[in-house]
């Protein structure tokens, strides 16, 4: 089993928060998907998006990794909306199909939060620590990296380092 992904949930593809990844994609060697290129539609109760991208991708990801690293830009205080979308989509494994929900169980996962600054509000990452608890995930940590000038600054980077090394 490979070890881990990164789930890249951003407006931008290349933007801020795809800096931070692709630096710790660099450091782990874990790949990334980029949320904003697959088709993935909100979660319903009759599952009429069942044809979308988020079947296939989920089965891969659950079959395929052991630790799942979700990378989000800071948008009005919270996760992104493609981010928020897929960490919805994730009920339709926990009511059909409800082998592969279960394939989440003792995996681990951590997130990436990026914004303009060191200003992330404090109760942020609570969706992920929880929806990790109730999924029967490790909650294994997250950090919060900035870009400055167009780069990352050496402080991220020295976080990013140390973050690292506990989610390898």
């Amino acid at each position: 089993m490979k070890k881990g992904i990164i789930i890249l949930g951003s407006s931008r593809s290349n933007g801020d928060t795809f800096k931070a990844v692709s630096y710790l994609k660099d450091i782990t060697g874990f790949e990334i998907i980029d949320l904003n290129q697959k088709d993935i539609g909100h979660y319903d109760y009759e599952f009429k998006n069942n044809d979308d991208d988020f079947n296939f991708l989920f089965k891969g990801v659950v079959q395929n990794y052991d630790t799942v690293v979700f990378a989000t830009p800071v948008y009005w205080y919270t996760m992104s909306g493609i981010m928020k979308t897929f960490l919805d989509r994730i009920s339709d494994f926990l009511k059909n199909e409800k082998d592969y929900g279960r394939m989440l169980r003792g995996k681990n996962m951590a997130l990436i939060s990026c914004s303009n600054d060191d200003d992330r509000p404090e109760e942020f990452a609570l969706p992920f620590s929880r929806s990790a608890s109730y999924l029967g995930m490790n909650y294994v940590g997250d950090m919060h990296s900035w870009v400055k000038e167009d780069e990352l600054p050496i402080e991220v980077k020295e976080k990013m380092n140390a973050f690292a090394l506990t989610i390898k």
